[in-house]
């Protein structure tokens, strides 16, 4: 108060330009990005979610520089800018002449300007891309983003011939590297069935080789994955936790362990640091050296917490990384996501003992349970063995572990978010199994989806879907083996690929086809004309090549080109060929 100013009396409100002012000047010397803000609210109209993405600085900022102005804005529907009369003295106040002097050249001005007909594509591509889902944390970047990536990539390095390997790809980083540089050899695995789909067919519109492997990397990598890159990119969950598990898996998918590197695009509030330094505790804890750090590169439509941006690291390992990975590990923790069931904060509830219903329709039926799958089952009896999900995915049911023909397996898959029950039963050779799932689950939401799933097991199982069982949260998906007797050859051979899911696609279909060509006239094939059969049978349609197909596991390719090897297939024991 003033020393003249009577007690009690009301003190003038200050001027917005003012409060505005003292605001600026509190986050100095990073003050210039606000700056910036004021800068864009003096030259046209825009709304909070544009301010957010044009300015890179958290909403919350942006509300309070909005909130200081208010009473010198001018609002246009839910867009606000400067009032005209006022213009000129925000400007001069808040330095906009030296803003625009003095602001740095985009060093890739010049190649944006030569890739319009690119730019167009990844516009189209964005406007048909699966929709985003909020549970694994999807927030699509900006078409010009993914355009920027791969312009970056191939402007520092040489990828003519060198393999880069896409950690998630829901940005669809991939196809602008395809289009930029044509001659590099390009692997994306991602957990979302639907963004692989859309990124092989675009991409084989496109003619663009891209490589696409399913897997959750909590489980680990797929096996066609592992060693084959020379060079890394992934925009995994903000989380410290998604961050070392994307970073880590990156690290086991590169073959060149002298040179390539992994780059990251990695945002976090400038309200909040401390969750910056966490997650970039992950490059710590796994011996990598940062070698570039690009401040708010990519751009996104969300995300606004963080300023709709994310820099870009460049982490390039060290002898002690690869000390760290060579360790033996287990599965991540559930927990990897900022939202969602699989959020970090969120406890995954794990069944402790087997339920009633459960024990009804294998123990009661004559099929006793031999196998757990799952982190719980604590209340299950000794006799019983108990496997990790990832142990069961990676290699299927351990030798050691006897398997009778009347025995089941019961696998908890509570925690679900899509892809695990057809790869669980991919993965599990039992007489009968029964799956543990959410009510809510994909497969299961609808008749057309129960349908699905039913059809492209049918050669190896019998699906009986129970809602509500056994509790209001949870549903049983029943699998019961299917006799051979009644598969024909096609069928058989089908039910073989199914069974050795964990075998290379091209060795499996080739003794599934000798055994089938037995049956029918003209057999049987030798190898070499199996082989021929084999590869004259395989659809190279959307961007999968022949190669790709035949040399990965049959689990740890997208559920569309199972559907496709698997009907292949049974075309090709249906109508065998001599030598």
């Amino acid at each position: 108060m003033a020393a003249d100013e009577p007690a009690g009396s009301d003190a003038a409100p200050a001027e917005p330009m003012s409060v505005l002012a003292e605001l600026v000047a509190q986050h100095r010397p990073d003050s210039r990005r606000l700056r910036r803000l004021v800068a864009l609210l003096t030259e046209e109209p825009l709304d909070l979610a544009s301010l957010v993405e044009r300015s890179a600085l958290p909403r919350q900022t942006v509300q309070e520089v909005l909130s200081a102005t208010a009473g010198d804005l001018c609002q246009d529907g839910d867009k606000a800018a400067i009032q005209p009369g006022k213009v000129p003295a925000y400007r001069q106040r808040f330095g906009y002449d030296q803003l625009t002097r003095t602001e740095l050249a985009d060093p890739l001005a010049g190649r944006l300007a030569e890739a319009t007909a690119i730019a167009a594509v990844m516009t189209a591509l964005a406007a048909e891309a699966p929709r985003a889902r909020t549970d694994l944390d999807h927030v699509p970047a900006t078409p010009e983003t993914a355009l920027r990536r791969a312009l970056w990539m191939d402007s520092t390095y040489d990828l003519a011939g060198a393999v880069v390997l896409f950690v998630g790809d829901h940005d669809l980083t991939s196809l602008a590297v395809g289009q930029v540089s044509p001659d590099a050899n390009l692997v994306v695995v991602d957990i979302d069935e639907a963004t692989l789909e859309f990124i092989d067919s675009r991409a084989g519109r496109l003619g663009i080789g891209v490589r696409c492997l399913a897997g959750d990397l909590r489980f680990g990598l797929p096996e066609s994955a592992r060693g084959c890159a020379d060079l890394v990119f992934t925009d995994p969950p903000y989380t410290p936790e998604g961050v070392e598990l994307f970073a880590t898996r990156g690290l086991q998918g590169l073959g060149n362990r002298d040179n390539g590197r992994v780059i990251v695009a990695f945002g976090f509030s400038d309200r909040q640091p401390s969750l910056g330094f966490g997650a970039q505790s992950a490059a710590h804890r796994l011996g990598l050296a940062y070698e570039t750090v690009l401040p708010r590169f990519s751009r996104y439509h969300g995300a606004q917490a963080v300023g709709s941006s994310s820099s870009l690291y460049v982490w390039r390992p060290t002898a002690r990384t690869w000390r760290a990975l060579d360790r033996p590990g287990a599965d991540a923790a559930p927990g990897i996501y900022t939202r969602g069931p699989q959020a970090v904060e969120k406890d995954t509830v794990a069944f402790d003992a087997i339920p009633a219903a459960v024990q009804k329709v294998t123990s009661e039926a004559g099929f006793p349970v031999r196998i757990l799958v799952g982190s719980g089952w604590a209340g299950a009896g000794e006799k019983i063995a108990r496997l990790r999900l990832g142990t069961l995915l990676a290699g299927g049911i351990p030798p050691g572990i006897t398997v009778g023909s009347e025995s089941a397996l019961v696998a908890d898959l509570s925690g679900d978010p899509g892809p695990w029950l057809l790869r669980a039963l991919l993965a599990a050779n039992a007489a009968r199994v029964v799956a543990l799932v959410p009510n809510s689950h994909p497969d299961l939401a609808s008749e057309a989806a129960q349908g699905s799933l039913t059809a492209l097991l049918r050669p190896k199982y019998r699906l009986r879907f129970l809602r509500s069982q056994p509790d209001a949260r949870h549903a049983m998906v029943l699998a019961e083996a299917a006799a051979a007797e009644t598969l024909d050859p096609p069928g058989r051979l089908a039910g073989r690929m199914l069974r050795r899911a964990h075998g290379k696609v091209g060795n499996v279909w080739r003794e599934g086809l000798i055994d089938a060509s037995r049956e029918l006239a003209g057999g049987p094939l030798t190898k070499r004309a199996a082989r021929a059969v084999v590869e004259a049978g395989v659809r190279q349609g959307a961007g999968a090549r022949q190669g790709d197909v035949l040399g990965a596991r049959l689990i740890d390719l997208p559920r569309h080109q199972i559907v496709r090897v698997l009907e292949d297939a049974a075309a090709s024991a249906g109508q065998p060929r001599t030598p």
